[in-house]
């Protein structure tokens, strides 16, 4: 049973993810268009997007099924719930005793498949094309990421984010998984060089493919919860390889330092991610599996550092 501060600090939390999951995104935007020397949308239009397609209505296909309308709230609520396992402003964050690293691989896992099975429930050609990359991306990625997690779990001997959190240390075997998950983060998030959020070009889209049978309010939960898939993935990435300023006690004062710090390591992934997608070309589709198989790669010599250096 969540006690009553549980309570408080799963909303907190919530409201907190919430709210970033747009302006994080619309800050890579404004940050790709300033180094591509172009005018580009204010940091509040991803929000003004989403709050439009939640007002409007969707139009389904008539070949649509009960999944099709199922699925958003599905992918929506499985990030939301992911977000809470990952330590932000605490070191241990509200979920702990629910769920680990591996329950976060799980909810992604369940978001990608909930989508899969959408795209293909209107039998549309782009829908059934995206699927097929997206999943074939996932078969790469997901053990990249399982990995790299186990690489970070093995000192501590726990799966628990806040307990990786707190025995995080600068180690030969963490560098290599730090490489690796950021590899995993530019996939996970649809970045260039393995995917272009931008485009709807049916020759380069992935995750984008699997939405276009979707319009109005379920068009609005899918880019929240993609907005929020971001914020989570780069989260996990700050708490595990930039830990400084976690809160440890509920002192307000370390709260709010603990925030603030937040807010500025989740801004400044977000600009090397738009950093990175300035100064990479596009791969081409038979190309990525050589940079997520490099991902993989140095998982496995994260876990192999841990005995043959010691960590």
């Amino acid at each position: 049973m969540v006690s009553a501060i549980d309570g408080t600090l799963v909303l907190a939390q919530a409201l907190l993810v919430l709210l970033a999951a747009p302006l994080l995104n619309g800050l890579i935007k404004a940050a790709k268009a300033a180094l591509q020397n172009r005018r580009g949308p204010g940091l509040l239009q991803p929000a003004f997007d989403v709050l439009k397609y939640l007002g409007r209505e969707s139009v389904v296909s008539e070949h649509a099924s009960w999944i099709f309308h199922l699925v958003p709230y599905v992918y929506f609520g499985a990030y939301l719930t992911a977000a809470l396992l990952v330590p932000t402003i605490a070191t241990h964050p509200p979920l702990e005793a629910l769920g680990d690293a591996i329950v976060l691989v799980g909810l992604f896992a369940l978001a990608r498949f909930a989508l899969a099975l959408a795209a293909l429930d209107t039998a549309s050609n782009f829908g059934g094309m995206g699927t097929a990359r997206e999943l074939a991306f996932a078969a790469l990625v997901e053990p990249s990421l399982m990995l790299g997690l186990f690489a970070l779990a093995l000192p501590v001997g726990s799966t628990a984010l806040g307990a990786m959190t707190d025995g995080s240390h600068l180690s030969a075997s963490t560098l290599l998984a730090g490489g690796a998950l950021f590899i995993v983060a530019i996939a996970e998030t649809g970045r260039i060089p393995v995917d272009n959020p931008d485009t709807h070009l049916e020759l380069t889209m992935a995750h984008e493919g699997m939405l276009l049978e979707y319009s109005g309010r379920p068009l609005g939960l899918l880019f929240w919860g993609a907005q929020m898939k971001q914020v989570v993935v780069l989260s996990l990435l700050a708490a595990l390889f930039l830990p400084w300023g976690l809160g440890r006690d509920a002192a307000p004062i370390a709260m709010l330092t603990a925030l603030v710090l937040y807010l500025a390591k989740l801004a400044a992934l977000g600009l090397t991610l738009a950093l990175v997608e300035t100064s990479l070309p596009k791969l081409r589709v038979f190309r990525i599996p050589d940079l997520l198989g490099a991902a993989g790669l140095l998982s496995l010599l994260a876990v192999v550092a841990l005995y043959v250096v010691g960590g």
